[in-house]
């Protein structure tokens, strides 16, 4: 391809709302344009890069034995009212209304939608199981999108679905299509991690997200540092076996602490540290107010919190549901004398807290010397809070440290519970009817793209790998006004396309040096630079990602670059 007949917009300066690495990259070497917010086109350059990552996508979804197939953007409220998420999946679905004031939704996801045609034309264990996956724009109405690629208001996604008869048989093709992901992203040459994560508005159990290692992910990842042991933070339990301070219980006191809202300005008031005092916070949990009461040092985990209960919803209450129920404000909480209609659950330390401080429910106020058992009582005590660095790794191995990742593929085992509510059931081998048991895989293949950049990228551009590199050759004919230079710069291209050698050759009238920045930005993996010594036969050779070149006669160039592609 020539590079003066493409569209592609390279730019020298990075744009102003750009904040990461990949976003700034990918514009700056037109791959893609920003239409509004959390919206891209994709540009020329863009679009290849994403095909081939989509390509090793369906290479490794069909060895798992995955069926692709396609299904509509366009999806109709009925069909989440069965399944009960029109009202819970929240805000990021974005819905519409047709002419006739018929209620859909932009597809966030396709459980529902595949439910529905799976229980319309499958009605006997003999056609199970089947897996059927598509590659297709999805949409979710993010509340700040950012980040480029990474947090987007539409995206591209390969979704895949899973129906079985047993839940051994959900655990087969589970452990295929989790193989298939590591496959996938090791062909893509990531450095990644699959750990264990929560399953969040999908619901079901069972499920690991595969991480790409950056320090720009919006994940952590605790990890043991002796094990292979890895897991989302809102994941990892704390198996910490704490000690009871042997210290005579102290009587309870209440101490003025005026304008001390943070446990962090308590703590330096009292003149204590943090893990002596005690934090507590209020949750609705679904329809229920519930008191969540940890170790100052600590912090509470929502979706531990959630995961107890078993939950729909879980959010803070806001200080206005708080004063009215608890008589006073953040900041000033406690779990002592709480009213009958809030449950007060606390973290397993607070079992072991010994004269500990805690807001006294009335603003300003504090009691000092406070002891759980004695003081108050705990509806339960669990597991509450954020594992962290230095905690005992929850397999016995070693002690947990943390990493940032960006999430690109999320498996599930979804068991029943979309087939229950949208009645998508089988008859088994003795005829009795069972609701059909599912899983559910997602990769972000936009999302893979930017963490590839991330990856992928020195101080003057793009380094991509070659497997999904847009072209491997980035043939450069220096000055097109020299005959010597554009004649045998115009043989090595027809011979390289001869060849089967993805190339794009710039014959633009731009200075070298122009031509040197955009193709290092653009960051295809091998260059060929026809200048100086083309009447003698003579170009330059250079890898992008080593910086490694040297000179090479045109008699050996096809020879060369056929073994680097190899390699």
């Amino acid at each position: 391809m020539k590079q003066s007949e493409m569209l592609i917009p390279t730019l020298r300066e990075n744009p102003a709302d750009a904040e990461i690495k990949s976003h700034q990259l990918l514009v700056r070497a037109g791959y893609i344009r920003q239409t509004a917010s959390g919206i891209y086109s994709f540009l020329p350059l863009g679009k290849k890069v994403l095909k081939k990552v989509e390509e090793i996508v369906r290479e490794e979804m069909d060895k798992a034995g995955a069926h692709e197939m396609l299904m509509p953007a366009l999806q109709p409220s009925e069909l989440w009212k069965e399944s009960g998420r029109w009202d819970t999946f929240g805000p990021e679905l974005m819905r519409l209304n047709d002419r006739h004031q018929r209620e859909f939704a932009l597809g966030a996801t396709h459980e529902e939608v595949i439910t529905s045609l799976i229980r319309d034309d499958i009605n006997t264990y003999k056609k199970l199981p089947l897996v059927l996956y598509q590659i297709q724009t999805k949409f979710r109405d993010e509340k700040r999108p950012r980040f480029g690629l990474l947090r987007g208001r539409e995206f591209m996604m390969k979704d895949a679905y899973s129906f079985h008869d047993s839940y051994e048989s959900l655990d087969e093709t589970y452990e295929r299509i989790y193989n298939a992901y590591s496959n996938i992203f090791t062909r893509l040459g990531l450095n990644f991690r699959a750990v264990i994560a929560d399953s969040g508005a999908m619901g079901g159990k069972d499920t690991h997200e595969f991480m790409v290692l950056s320090e720009v992910g919006e994940d952590t990842i605790a990890y043991s540092d002796e094990s292979d042991y890895a897991a989302n933070i809102e994941m990892a339990p704390v198996v910490t076996e704490y000690e009871k301070s042997d210290e005579p219980l102290k009587e309870l006191e209440k101490v003025a602490t005026p304008d001390q809202k943070t446990m962090a300005e308590v703590a330096e008031f009292l003149n204590h540290p943090l893990e002596k005092g005690l934090k507590s916070l209020m949750f609705k949990v679904d329809d229920r107010l519930v008191l969540v009461v940890t170790r100052g040092d600590h912090e509470v985990n929502d979706v531990k919190l959630k995961n107890l209960y078993q939950a729909s919803v879980v959010e803070l209450a806001s200080e206005e549901e708080t004063r009215k129920v608890m008589g006073a404000g953040f900041g000033s909480l406690g779990p002592i004398h709480v009213p009958d209609e809030v449950d007060v659950v606390a973290d397993h330390a607070v079992k072991y807290a010994v004269n500990v401080s805690c807001g006294a429910n009335e603003d300003g106020y504090h009691f000092l010397n406070v002891n759980p058992g004695r003081d108050f009582e705990v509806t339960q005590y669990a597991d509450l809070r954020f594992i962290q660095e230095g905690d005992p790794s929850p397999d016995g191995r070693g002690t947990i440290q943390f990493a940032r990742g960006i999430e690109v593929g999320h498996v599930f085992k979804l068991g029943t519970v979309y087939s229950e509510s949208m009645k998508a059931s089988f008859l088994d081998q003795n005829g009795k009817s069972n609701p059909m048991i599912m899983g559910c895989y997602g990769i972000g293949v936009s999302r893979t793209l930017a963490a590839l950049v991330e990856q992928y990228h020195d101080e003057n551009g793009i380094t991509w790998p070659t497997h999904v590199a847009p072209f491997h050759v980035h043939l450069l004919a220096l000055n097109v006004n020299k005959e010597e230079q554009k004649n045998l710069a115009e043989s090595i291209y027809e011979t390289l396309k001869k060849e089967g050698v993805d190339v794009l050759y710039d014959d633009r009238k731009e200075r070298a040096g122009v031509k040197f920045a955009d193709s290092d930005l653009i960051g295809i993996p091998l260059r060929i630079t026809v200048g100086k010594r083309a009447g003698e036969g003579y170009v330059e050779l250079k890898q992008r990602k080593s910086g490694e070149q040297t000179e090479v006669h045109v008699s050996e160039l096809l020879t060369r670059v056929n073994k680097w592609l190899k390699q």
